[in-house]
């Protein structure tokens, strides 16, 4: 495990060279409850950019997978979780790169977007849409807190707080550091300053993931902004599915237009 430390915590990351010469650099940020092995190893997309000889780098966000836990919400700011993106691009000599969030990984990667705009060469956001412009229920972190530290999941009746529980569970997750991941305190999004955003922008999302919204919604945020559905998926079956790796390369090869594609 390759691993550094920024402002005194320990960042456990992947840096995975493609077997031919490098064509450019990827960075990967998971959703919550999960980390870089099974967000992007186990879900094909390591190979997938293997295969189109992208350098691949791939963090395990603090508080998940094999980096610190820490139990102060305020480790988690948004500000915190971009800062350690930049500060493992610095660590590895990275100036520019593509990089790729899913859901609460786009939060990241919006933040790295913001923080650093010459830094970014495309900014993918998976596993969210409109509704990441929406204010947030002021129960949502309580009660997904109340999910991760309760003594038995059989207790959870909502089936997307359950369904999360069950993934952080399987993954061996340290709970308590998840419930304080949600408990951070962050300032609303500045639209203005997404709107601002010179770099080309992709948000997907599955049809049937209710969490996230319609993805052209946020898409028009953004000055080159372009949308995918991928149908027939919800918010974990849509990461791994070979319709959203085709919609990744596709932007990424520049062959999507200002229509907001969507497959149907």
């Amino acid at each position: 495990m390759a691993s550094f430390t920024h402002d005194g915590v320990k960042i456990a990351y992947d840096d995975l060279e493609p077997s031919g010469p490098p064509e450019r650099t990827v960075v990967l940020i998971h959703g919550y409850a999960s980390n870089r092995n099974e967000g992007w190893k186990r879900t094909g997309w390591y190979s997938a950019f293997d295969r189109r000889h992208m350098r691949v780098i791939a963090l395990d966000q603090r508080g998940h997978g094999e980096s610190a836990k820490l139990y102060d919400p305020q480790a988690y700011t948004r500000e915190n979780l971009a800062g350690d993106v930049l500060a493992l691009m610095d660590h590895l000599g990275v100036r520019r790169a593509d990089v790729f969030g899913y859901s609460m990984g786009t939060r990241t990667a919006l933040g790295v977007a913001m923080a650093a705009p010459e830094r970014v060469t495309n900014l993918i956001l998976g596993g969210i849409g409109e509704k990441l412009l929406q204010p947030s229920p002021e129960d949502r972190s309580t009660v997904m807190a109340d999910a991760m530290l309760a003594e038995d999941p059989g207790t959870i009746t909502h089936e997307m707080l359950k369904s999360f529980r069950q993934f952080a569970d399987e993954q061996g997750e340290d709970r308590k550091a998840l419930a304080a991941v949600v408990q951070a305190v962050n300032p609303p999004l500045d639209r203005e300053a997404m709107a601002r955003l010179p770099m080309p922008v992709l948000v997907v999302a599955g049809r049937g993931d209710e969490g996230a919204g319609d993805p052209e919604g946020l898409a028009r945020v953004f000055p080159s902004g372009h949308a995918v559905w991928v149908p027939g998926c919800d918010h974990f079956s849509a990461i791994p599915h070979a319709l959203t790796k085709a919609a990744v390369f596709d932007f990424l090869d520049g062959l999507m237009d200002d229509d907001f594609p969507a497959f149907e």
